[in-house]
């Protein structure tokens, strides 16, 4: 079951369960029920829920969306300026290229230092080549990007022919 991230309907559904709580608890007070207080709780809670979903609303899980970009999985990830993300064994150059374009969109964050006096951050690609008992990781290419521009038009795309070369080399065998 796959769930969606539409915290705008999650917040309104929230806002019309705190206001039943609320009115619940009004007629616990007025007939003098004995889980009033529970109720007075209860309402508490869905407020500090609603305005939880009210702040997720916002769109903070918003994520670009490449044209011929494929999934990948982010490996290793410094919090700083270096990332590591495994890509697919059957990745294309042009895939690769629109991946590491959307794994720096998406990666991008405010929160990043740099480290070591490097002030771009710089995810790399990887696939792992499984032969006789022996895996090999492959970097297939890396983009070097701004820390500090959220749209950093200077990107530098590096794509390793060598190791797409070696790619063809092992599964042609």
């Amino acid at each position: 079951m796959e769930l969606s991230l539409d915290f705008a309907s999650y917040t309104w559904w929230s806002i019309y369960t705190t206001v039943a709580f609320f009115i619940l608890a009004i007629f616990g007070f007025i007939f003098k029920w004995g889980f009033r207080f529970r109720l007075i709780g209860a309402t508490g809670f869905m407020g500090v829920l609603t305005v939880g979903l009210f702040a997720l609303s916002f769109g903070l899980f918003s994520r670009a969306d490449i044209p011929n970009a494929v999934r990948f999985n982010l490996v290793y990830d410094t919090g700083t300026n270096q990332a590591v993300i495994a890509v697919p064994l059957d990745i294309t150059p042009s895939q690769l290229e629109a991946t590491l374009q959307q794994a720096s969109i998406n990666l991008f964050s405010y929160g990043r230092t740099a480290s070591n006096g490097d002030d771009k951050l710089t995810i790399r690609a990887r696939a792992q080549l499984h032969q006789e008992g022996v895996t090999f990781p492959l970097y297939l290419g890396q983009i070097r990007r701004s820390l500090v521009q959220k749209d950093d038009l200077n990107s530098i795309i590096t794509i390793s022919e060598a190791n797409f070369a070696k790619i063809d080399s092992f599964t042609q065998k």
